[in-house]
């Protein structure tokens, strides 16, 4: 018997199992009696004990259904009153209909109270709304019986505040009912909307009746003494004031914002400007004495620039309107990093200059980029002008150049006081000021991992991106010669590489990389419009080929910094070189020599590079690809080129960390081979593949000495493949005996070999297609015998075989393993 473990030790090891199962089992008696106890004391059923009857839960709860049933019942009772209202009601007299409305109202309004003190609470508020609807109908059948000539929207609005005020004493009356409270807020909304509708006082009218409604929706937010009466009270109601606020503030906004959009002089827009700015003063006051409205001092942040701008915008030229809005927002972005105020207020009014900022700078980007991108038709035409005549030909306006500076200066600003609070930082509560009202440390923000810098760095990217965009398309469109427009943009460009490199060297976040990017993306524009004249093309890839090169050879620079400029480098080094080709007049396919050496430049240069040597060598990889695509034009050169890049890829493998590129040179000079042999019209097959044979069977033969465990068929099996199963394929198509003898003759030295060395590939390979060249010699005499034979010998001999094989099998298969073994032997 099989013993892991020594008796001893097994048998301990036994002892402690058995004495755990037995404490188990002892448990689950115990739970089991008590279970049993706690079942025939409480009367109730388990599914698993013997004799009892599992419990059927019950598929709803006692209150939902109640309340269900109560909804229902309610409905109906209001379906009904309206019916009888609408249809019975023309068949009673005055005092018919009085009793009827006055009995059904009153019992009604009533029967709530009797079923408050019974505890029937959920079947009182049900009762309690019909009540309160009957009241309604009530209000409509005086209409329609005592004052027929009163208008509508007046009635209404005189019944809404007197239904208010009705439902309102009625909830207090019985303050555990929360309908009427509801209702009564629900009513209150409409006496002064509809009185401005009555009146026809315009948009300008309602809207102002809105504002005052949400005003008095917010009073027991903002009046101290007056709130901390009501607050109790009004708990339950307080999600559904805050609601219709809104949705009344929201209102009286579209009520005036139109306005100011359509007015045409600043006289017609100062009644809407009125109307948006007491919005915006309602929208700070709440969020005054409220810590989580920071929403409604965003809003009126928001709607102080309207009610700011809106008056003076009819008078401005186009553009301009953009630039007040904007300085309109920095006393908002300023608020934000004034302590004294309340953090709902700073953070609602710091987003909404933010946010006026953003469209502002978004707006001046968009008006920046109409001029960079007409540059992008000039290498349509290269060189077809004395001087670049796309350089200069629209400009970017006033109002856009202004709207970025401030935008720049103002990121910058909030870059640097950045409060912590905007950081994420907690408020405190209601009594938010100084110190108290949320503000921490900075670096209290900072320990506890805030997103404050990441803000911080945003904002200095914005300003670097603003400033770029505001200085760069500048000189565009002033009719400044297009020398000047092109060293301005340069002068702008190098700058900002230079902001660049300070700003990464003092790890300034978010301005470096900005900064970069707008350095290349001006580098980018700049040589697409110095491509529509000679002097302009070589000027401006030179000095920025310099400045890329000194900006790589600068070791203190970052190393990502670095890599960009070494990668730009190349690149107009390459385009340099092409430009002299073309002015020299070569063929564009010989463009592919000079190229070349471009690509070749980095990789000899090799390890002197440093930490940009990658960088540089991928870019010269680029270039290479660019040298081998303009080669295509004439394939004799892309032969040449083929052969080139071979020998740069060969001598980038010499070194140790890059042999995967032995590859690629492998691959380029059996291209440029194969290129050559096609050019001068060999159509011998051997002379394409005996090439690729001979180097992969070096190779193998290499590795085969370095690891003796290596399988022949990835040493030598590619090789042999490349060469004899093409032969093959030629071979059987070739009418002539002289092919399928060399080929024959080949095969029978590789099997040779193959046995001899006790290699897999060889032996398999050559002896398969020995005995392929040897059946297409004999097919033609086996038909010839075929044919003259009779027709049933075929298949006598066939069953003959079939027999002899079959009384011998357990032989053969015994051969077929030997053999099978035999290979495996083999490697």
């Amino acid at each position: 018997m099989n013993m892991p473990l020594p008796p001893a030790e097994e048998l301990a090891l036994i002892d402690r199992e058995l004495a755990g199962l037995d404490a188990r089992r002892g448990y689950l008696l115990a739970r089991r009696a008590w279970l049993l106890q706690f079942v025939a004391a409480s009367g109730t059923a388990a599914g698993g004990a013997p004799g009892l009857q599992p419990v059927r839960t019950a598929e709803a709860s006692g209150p939902s259904a109640q309340n269900v049933l109560l909804t229902l019942g309610a409905v109906l009772l209001a379906v009904a009153a309206l019916a009888f209202t609408l249809v019975s009601w023309g068949s009673l007299g005055i005092g018919g209909r009085s009793a009827v409305l006055a009995a059904v109202t009153a019992a009604a309004l009533v029967a709530p109270a009797l079923l408050l003190r019974r505890g029937l609470r959920s079947t009182a508020e049900s009762v309690a709304a019909v009540g309160l609807l009957l009241t309604v109908l009530d209000a409509y059948a005086v209409h329609a019986v005592a004052l027929p000539g009163t208008g509508g929207t007046a009635y209404a609005a005189g019944a809404s505040a007197v239904l208010a005020a009705v439902w309102a004493g009625y909830g207090a009356l019985l303050p555990r009912l929360v309908v009427p409270a509801v209702g009564a807020v629900l009513a209150v909304q409409l006496p002064l909307p509809l009185t401005a509708l009555a009146g026809a006082e315009g948009p300008v009218g309602l809207g102002w009746a809105l504002l005052v409604t949400a005003a008095l929706d917010c009073v027991p937010a903002v009046s101290g003494r007056f709130a901390a009466g009501l607050r109790a009270r009004a708990a339950r109601t307080a999600p559904v004031v805050w609601v219709l606020a809104v949705v009344c503030g929201a209102g009286a906004l579209l009520c005036g914002v139109p306005g100011l959009a359509a007015a045409q002089s600043g006289a017609a827009a100062v009644d809407p400007a009125l109307l948006v700015a007491g919005c915006a003063v309602l929208g700070v006051a709440v969020a005054w004495r409220v810590p989580a409205a920071s929403g409604a001092a965003l809003a009126g942040g928001l709607a102080a620039v309207a009610a700011l701008a809106g008056p003076v915008r009819p008078d401005l030229a186009a553009g301009w309107p953009v630039v007040v809005c904007l300085l309109l927002a920095l006393p908002l972005l300023g608020a934000a990093a004034v302590a004294a105020l309340p953090g709902a207020v700073r953070r609602g009014l710091g987003g909404a200059g933010a946010v006026v900022a953003a469209g502002a700078a978004l707006w001046g980007l968009v008006s920046a980029v109409a001029p960079l991108a007409s540059r992008a038709e000039v290498p349509r035409e290269v060189w077809t002008s004395a001087s670049p005549a796309g350089v200069a030909a629209y400009g970017q306006g006033a109002p856009a150049v202004a709207v970025l500076l401030i935008a720049a200066g103002a990121a910058w600003w909030a870059a640097r006081l950045l409060p912590p609070s905007w950081a994420g930082a907690p408020d405190s509560g209601a009594a938010d000021t100084g110190t108290a009202g949320g503000e921490v440390p900075a670096a209290a923000a900072a320990g506890t991992g805030v997103p404050g810098a990441g803000v911080a760095a945003g904002a200095r990217g914005v300003a670097v991106v603003c400033g770029w965009a505001a200085l760069f398309p500048a000189p565009m469109g002033q009719g400044l010669p297009v020398a000047v427009v092109l060293g301005a943009q340069l002068a702008v460009t190098v700058a900002a590489a230079a902001v660049a490199l300070r700003a990464a060297a003092g790890d300034v976040a978010g301005a470096g990389r900005a900064a970069a990017v707008c350095a290349a993306l001006g580098a980018l524009d700049v040589s697409l419009a110095a491509l529509d004249g000679r002097t302009a093309t070589f000027a401006v890839f030179g000095l920025l080929g310099a400045a890329c090169a000194m900006v790589t050879a600068r070791r203190t620079a970052p190393a990502a910094v670095r890599a960009g400029a070494a990668v730009l480098a190349v690149g107009y080094a390459a385009a340099t070189v092409a430009a002299l080709c073309a002015l020299a007049g070569l063929a564009v396919a010989w463009w592919a020599l000079p190229l070349l050496a471009v690509a070749a430049a980095p990789v000899a240069a090799g390890p002197r590079l440093g930490r940009v040597r990658a960088a540089a060598e991928a870019a010269g990889a680029g270039v290479g690809a660019v040298a081998l695509t303009v080669a295509g034009r004439e394939p004799g050169v892309l032969s040449l080129a083929c052969a080139l890049a071979a020998v740069v890829c060969a001598g980038a493998a010499a070194r140790p960390e890059r042999r995967r590129l032995g590859w690629a040179a492998a691959v380029l000079g059996v291209t440029a081979a194969w290129l050559r042999l096609w050019v001068s019209g060999v159509t011998v097959t051997e002379a394409y593949t005996l090439p690729v044979t001979a180097a992969a069977l070096a190779v193998g033969l290499l590795r085969r000495r370095k690891d003796p465990l290596c399988s022949s068929w990835a040493a030598y099996g590619p090789g042999l493949a490349a060469t004899l199963l093409p032969g093959l394929a030629e071979a059987w198509r070739d009418p002539h005996w002289l092919r399928p003898l060399l080929l024959g003759g080949a095969a029978l030295a590789v099997t040779l070999v193959g046995a001899h060395r006790r290699l897999q590939a060889p032996l398999l390979l050559g002896g398969g297609v020995l005995a392929a060249v040897a059946l297409h010699e004999l097919a033609p005499y086996v038909v010839q015998v075929v044919g003259v034979l009779p027709r049933w010998l075929p298949p006598a001999l066939a069953g003959l075989l079939l027999l002899a094989v079959g009384a011998t099998y357990e032989k053969r298969l015994r051969d077929a393993r030997r053999l099978r073994a035999a290979l495996g032997r083999f490697r």
